[in-house]
């Protein structure tokens, strides 16, 4: 079983380095995109929006799926339809050619991100001991490696179909072939979900009332996904233009702070895991919350480009906690339904991903772009607010008192 479960997760984590580069590849290609295509910037926005839109739809559908399909196979299916969506981007001239591409990568990632993260999430459990975070380090490094290759491609003036073909060509066999090895929470934890069956007569509620209190439960991991995604999406879509039109930086030394952010997250995810066996989720998560909060402030009062940057690296080693640790959380509040609560979790992702980016660009034009780095900073610190959700055993009801596992609630077919 040993070998079994060091297999899984070294397949898993090239499943997420895969698609931390294969995002990467995308995202930071969408000029070059947008002018292949002849997208005007009236229409651009829309185009960016139907992708989380999708993923989220996928991650709903991906709730359903797991019901009669194990997530290692919804994983080892998903990932190559993401790559050859990819290629269909580059491949196309027309612009219902890439309605069609981006669709089919929303839709595939949403399934995607679900997948990968309820394999973690179950594989941690089975580890007994914090793995998460070295996942997501693995998609930190991929979406460096990914945003490094595209920024060769744009030096050497390549067509997006010779820069993605030669990745493609790379990633599918290989994540095909791995994907022989990953391993379901089922095929490694079912004494775990033996141990547990007894906990249902302990919780003999209506649905109505356990239903309420399932979301009540799920309810702060939510929020919390979605201010870190506001705040990454921040990252990502303004700080380039932050440097160079609010501080006053080149052209050039603009394109630095989201590589900065990247390899912050790597950072500080690659060291993550051993934070949280030492001093527990609550504790990391905590103190990512305050570091990131620090880095919205110093972005947003820094007299030059340099503080800025400063800003931005402390922004990497604060947000890159949060979301890895959300996913986590979840599994251990639903045992019994992990992978739908993941699935309904990861919706969130892309809630945030769409709320942010926009949101800062509102404020931004109506009031300036330093008050508008405040709003993400005010929203990662209410994560505090919710940090006892991540403890091992929190208190579910408020009260002080610890009630039986409402995770296992519905435990079966109908998930959560």
């Amino acid at each position: 079983m040993t070998d079994v479960l060091r297999r899984g997760r070294a397949s898993l984590a090239f499943s997420f380095f895969a698609q931390g580069a294969t995002f990467a590849l995308l995202v930071t290609r969408i000029p070059a995109i947008q002018d292949r295509y002849g997208v005007s910037d009236a229409l651009l926005p829309a185009f960016l929006a139907a992708v989380p839109i999708l993923a989220g739809v996928g991650s709903v559908t991906t709730e359903q799926l797991v019901k009669r399909i194990r997530p290692s196979r919804l994983l080892r299916w998903s990932q190559p339809v993401v790559l050859l969506a990819l290629l269909g981007v580059g491949a196309g001239d027309r612009l219902v050619e890439l309605a069609v591409a981006l669709g089919a990568f929303g839709l595939a990632v949403g399934a995607l991100d679900a997948s990968m993260n309820m394999l973690g999430v179950s594989l941690q459990r089975t580890y007994g001991r914090s793995i998460m975070l070295g996942f997501h380090a693995t998609y930190s490094l991929g979406g460096i490696v990914g945003a490094s290759l595209a920024w060769v491609g744009a030096h050497w003036h390549l067509s997006l179909f010779v820069s993605y073909l030669p990745v493609v060509l790379v990633l599918l066999p290989a994540a095909f072939v791995g994907s022989r090895w990953y391993v379901d929470g089922g095929a490694a934890s079912g004494v775990e979900a033996d141990a547990d069956a007894g906990v249902d007569a302990e919780v003999g509620k209506g649905q109505g009332e356990s239903g309420a209190l399932v979301f009540r439960l799920l309810l702060p991991l939510c929020l919390v996904m979605t201010f870190a995604y506001i705040g990454d999406s921040t990252v990502s879509n303004w700080s380039a233009k932050y440097l160079q039109d609010v501080l006053g930086s080149s052209e050039q030394l603009a394109t630095v702070p989201y590589n900065v952010y990247m390899v912050m997250t790597l950072v500080g995810r690659a060291v993550g895991d051993f934070g949280v066996r030492r001093f527990g989720a609550v504790a990391v998560v905590r103190l990512g919350a305050v570091v990131a909060a620090l880095g919205f402030a110093v972005v947003a009062v820094a007299p030059g480009a340099w503080v800025g940057m400063l800003g931005f690296t402390l922004l990497g080693l604060g947000l890159c906690v949060l979301v890895p640790q959300t996913f986590a959380a979840a599994g251990r509040l639903f045992p019994g339904a992990s992978d739908a609560a993941i699935a309904r979790l990861n919706i969130f992702n892309y809630v945030g991903f769409l709320i942010g980016s926009p949101l800062v660009g509102a404020l931004g034009d109506a009031w300036n772009y330093r008050g508008a780095m405040l709003v993400p900073m005010v929203l990662v610190l209410a994560t505090l607010g919710y940090a006892r959700s991540f403890a091992p055993e929190p208190d579910r009801y408020g009260d002080g008192h610890e009630r039986p596992r409402t995770a296992d609630v519905g435990r079966g077919s109908n998930g959560l």
